[in-house]
């Protein structure tokens, strides 16, 4: 069974990771194409939208962070308007980057895609790959040893661009070492001895095949390449994600663990690497076993597959692949900073966030109806439950009937309810507030214009539903039901 996500990152805590490597700009330019140039045969682009997102080490980082970790990012950037791009969107994500330094000698790593019709036609790339100059490498090193404390992780991201050549990479792998902090590698390149003393590298087919030399066309070619590649490099294990027939964990001595991919279909496998080294990371830096926190990568990356263009992967969206049935309500009751942490990082990820609120007294069919019309309207249901002194001026002192950490806790386990958070005060207007809901869900029994946060969801474009309740399903007639029963016996 595949653990939950609670257990490797528990909500009330943020594992703080170091991610080190190449950072890359990637920017998309969407449009279609309905003709073909009279001056060359080649198609017109009626360009559309520009779009732009953290690619390579930034990516990882931005997984990290959207999984709930807190990162530190660590690498380069040119003196240009793409580095101040990119900076400017991993502060957005909440990313630390002071570790992220300016080269004067070289520009940002940037890859533009021209996508037409949801299909990529053309790709630019600008970029210098030689290594960083000592400068530079030493402020990089100086950020290491100044975070190393302090970090449950350390990423090495990989894309060839010049930051982890083979003395850096020696460098930052000691002092992990002395530290006694785990190292991750997305290799890249084919000098693989330089990541000696890491914990696990995460090849794909292709890049085995450059770090080793080997064929790699066979079950047992690949198999001989990577007991190469742990010989050669001397880390404990290597896992292979062989794309559409999943991942393949090789350990020094045991037999091979084959992990079939998640069934989906397949948008774009850009940055699904990234993915599967963040998620894989993470779950080994909270305990987790190299099979178990494999087979979690390999959910990671089935979800990111499954999304156009560099992506990540959100903590809500890992947790509903992992399965709601691992996800225990006491996890689910989180503070309102955490609740609108998760509601940043899901619309980061696009996904639509839905807010509603209640007493939730005696929970009945109504409700349980109720909260699944709710979260019918998008991809994460943040309900806000009132504390029991709200209760009280709401209802009257005989009310509640049942103390709010256990109306919580039956709320949450509900499968169509994401997270919970208690408010003391009269109306949820600062709930809304933190939280920014995209939907807004209050019972037809409402009219609209009385509606509490309505003014707040609609200035951020949001909107307020009205959801019809079930016939007949309230509190008050349950809590009368039950007294005349007590005073006459069952009717």
């Amino acid at each position: 069974m595949l653990p939950s996500l609670g257990r490797i990152l528990p909500l009330e805590q943020r594992q703080r990771v170091l991610v080190v490597g190449d950072l890359i700009l990637d920017e998309y330019l969407r449009g279609t194409v309905q003709r073909i140039s009279p001056e060359a045969p080649v198609p017109v682009l009626e360009a559309a939208e520009t779009h732009c997102a953290p690619g390579g080490a930034a990516n990882v980082a931005a997984n990290l962070a959207s999984l709930g970790a807190a990162v530190v990012l660590c690498g380069a950037v040119g003196a240009d308007g793409n580095g101040r791009r990119l900076v400017e969107l991993l502060a957005a994500r909440g990313i630390d980057t002071r570790g992220v330094v300016t080269d004067e000698l070289r520009p940002t790593t940037h890859k533009l895609r021209v996508v037409a019709h949801s299909q990529h036609v053309l790709r630019i790339d600008q970029e210098e790959r030689q290594t960083l100059g000592g400068d530079v490498e030493t402020r990089l090193l100086k950020v290491v040893q100044e975070q190393i404390g302090s970090v449950a992780g350390v990423v090495l991201s990989d894309y060839a661009k010049g930051v982890l050549n083979p003395t850096f990479v020696a460098d930052v792998i000691k002092t992990a070492a002395a530290a006694g902090v785990a190292v991750t590698v997305d290799p890249k390149g084919t000098d693989y001895v330089r990541y000696r003393g890491a914990r696990v590298l995460t090849p794909n087919l292709s890049e085995l095949q450059h770090g080793t030399g080997l064929p790699v066309g066979t079950e047992a070619e690949r198999r001989r390449a990577a007991a190469a590649l742990l010989e050669s490099t001397q880390v404990p294990a290597v896992l292979v994600t062989c794309g559409k027939d999943g991942m393949v964990l090789y350990e020094a001595g045991r037999e091979p663990v084959r992990i079939a991919a998640q069934a989906r279909e397949v948008f774009d496998v850009t940055g699904a690497g990234d993915t599967v080294i963040a998620v894989l990371s993470l779950a080994l830096f909270a305990g987790l076993s190299l099979e178990d926190a494999a087979r979690v990568a390999n959910v990671g990356a089935g979800i990111v597959v499954g999304k156009l263009g560099t992506a990540s992967v959100s903590r809500e969206e890992l947790q509903a692949a992992l399965g709601a049935a691992s996800v225990g309500s006491a996890t689910k009751v989180v503070e309102l900073a955490t609740a609108a942490r998760a509601a940043n990082d899901a619309r980061a990820a696009s996904r639509r966030v839905v807010f509603t609120n209640g007493c939730f007294d005696l929970l009945h069919a109504g409700h349980v109806t109720y909260l699944e019309a709710a979260r019918a309207h998008g991809d994460l249901l943040i309900v806000a439950v009132n504390s029991d002194a709200s209760v009280r001026r709401l209802k009257g002192p005989g009310r509640p009937l049942v103390a709010a950490e256990h109306r919580a806790k039956v709320v949450a386990g509900m499968a169509s309810v994401d997270l919970v958070v208690v408010f003391d005060a009269d109306t949820p207007d600062a709930v809304i507030r933190a939280i920014r809901p995209d939907v807004l869900v209050k019972g037809a029994d409402y009219r609209l214009e009385d509606v509490v946060g309505r003014d707040v969801v609609e200035a951020h474009g949001g909107r307020v539903e009205l959801v019809p309740l079930v016939d007949g399903c309230s509190t008050s007639k349950l809590i009368a039901a039950i007294n005349r029963s007590a005073r006459h016996g069952p009717s």
